[in-house]
C-alpha cells in the first residue's frame, strides 16, 4: 500500500498549502542530522587535530595528535546535553512567544553555538559552541512536531510529524559529503567550512518562518480567535466564513476550553495515570532506538579504536 497525500473524498479546501508547511518545517531535521553526522569527521581531520591537540600524544599509525578518551567524550556529548536542556526549554519557549517565534527563537540560539564553533582554535571555545547549538537543536527538535501537528489536516498529521526525522537522516548524509569534501584540506577551512555549512540551513527555515501563519491553536490559546480563524484559513484555502473551517476551529476551541475545564497541570502530572504510562511509552522507544548505537556509529565512525589515546 502506497503513501497517499490526497485528501479524503469530498475534503473542502486545499490540502497542499499545509502539507508544504509541515514539509517546509520538517527541514529543520537538517540542522539535527547535520550537526550529528559532522563532528565525527572534523575530529578525524588532520588540520584538526593538529590546531586543537594538546595532548602531545602522537598516533604512531597516522603520526597525527591524539585527542583523550575524557577530550573526545567531552566534545561528542556536550551536544546531546545542551539538547536535553534545550528541550525543556521549548515548551514554555512556544506558549510565551508562540510556536513560530520560538522555533525562530531556537535557529538563533543554534546560529550563535555555530559562530562560536567556527571561530575557535581551542578547545574550550569549541565544546562551549558545541553546547550552545545543542541547545538550540533540543529546543527545535520539541517545537518542529508541535508546529507541524497545530497545522496539518488530521488525516495527513503522522506523515507530517514523521517527516522530520527523515530530513534528520538527510541531514547526517549531507555531513558526510561536506567532510569528506574537505578532509584533506591543510588550513582552517577544513573543519570551519562544515561547521559554517550549518548557517545555510539556519538562514533557509529561518526566512521560511517569517513568511509562514503562527498555529491556529496558539491564537485560540492566546484569546485571539479572530487570528485564529485567519490563520486556518491561510492554511486550509477557505473562507473564514466557511462552514468546514468554522467547524474544524470549533473543534479547536473546544479541545482547548476541555484542556482549561481539568484546571493547572505541572510537570508531575506527566507522571501519573494514564499521561505517566504514554510518557513511559515514548521514552522507552527513544531509548530502544539509542541502546541500538546508532549514534555511536555517527560519532565515532572516523575513529577506530586503535588511534584513541588511552590517557583519561
Amino acid at each position: 500500500m502506497g503513501l497517499a497525500i490526497k485528501p479524503p473524498p469530498g475534503t473542502p479546501g486545499k490540502a497542499w498549502p499545509a502539507i508544504v508547511v509541515g514539509f517546509f518545517v520538517a527541514f529543520g531535521g537538517v540542522l539535527f542530522g547535520y550537526d550529528t553526522g559532522t563532528i565525527g569527521g572534523i575530529l578525524a581531520m588532520p588540520y584538526w587535530l593538529e590546531t586543537f591537540t594538546t595532548t602531545g600524544v602522537i598516533n604512531p599509525d597516522t603520526g597525527l595528535p591524539t585527542l583523550t578518551a575524557s577530550q573526545s567524550a567531552e566534545i561528542v556529548s556536550l551536544l546531546s546535553a545542551g539538547t536535553f536542556f534545550g528541550a525543556l526549554t521549548a515548551s514554555p519557549a512556544c506558549d510565551m512567544l508562540g510556536r513560530r517565534m520560538g522555533l525562530m527563537a531556537a535557529v538563533v540560539v543554534f546560529t550563535v553555538g555555530v559562530i562560536l564553533q567556527t571561530a575557535s582554535t581551542a578547545i574550550p571555545l569549541f565544546v562551549a559552541g558545541r553546547f550552545v547549538a545543542g541547545y538550540g537543536v533540543g529546543m527545535i527538535s520539541a517545537s518542529i512536531p508541535l508546529y507541524q501537528s497545530e497545522t496539518a489536516p488530521k488525516w495527513i498529521r503522522g506523515t507530517i510529524v514523521g517527516s522530520y526525522q527523515l530530513a534528520i537522516t538527510i541531514g547526517l548524509l549531507l555531513a558526510s559529503v561536506v567532510d569528506h569534501a574537505t578532509k584533506d584540506r591543510q588550513d582552517t577551512g577544513s573543519y570551519r567550512i562544515p561547521i559554517a555549512v550549518q548557517f545555510a540551513w539556519a538562514i533557509i527555515l529561518f526566512s521560511g518562518m517569517l513568511l509562514l501563519p503562527e498555529t491556529p491553536r496558539y491564537h485560540i490559546k492566546s484569546g485571539h480567535p479572530e487570528k485564529a480563524a485567519k490563520s486556518l484559513s491561510r492554511l486550509r484555502r477557505l473562507d473564514a466564513d466557511h462552514p468546514a473551517l468554522v467547524e474544524e476551529l470549533g473543534e479547536i476551541t473546544a479541545n482547548h476550553e476541555y484542556e482549561l475545564s481539568l484546571g493547572k497541570a505541572s510537570y508531575l502530572d506527566c507522571f501519573k495515570g494514564n499521561l505517566g504510562k504514554r510518557l513511559a511509552t515514548g521514552c522507552l522507544l527513544q531509548s530502544l532506538q539509542q541502546l541500538t548505537g546508532v549514534n555511536f556509529i555517527f560519532y565515532c565512525e572516523h575513529s577506530p579504536f586503535p588511534n584513541q589515546s588511552n590517557n583519561i
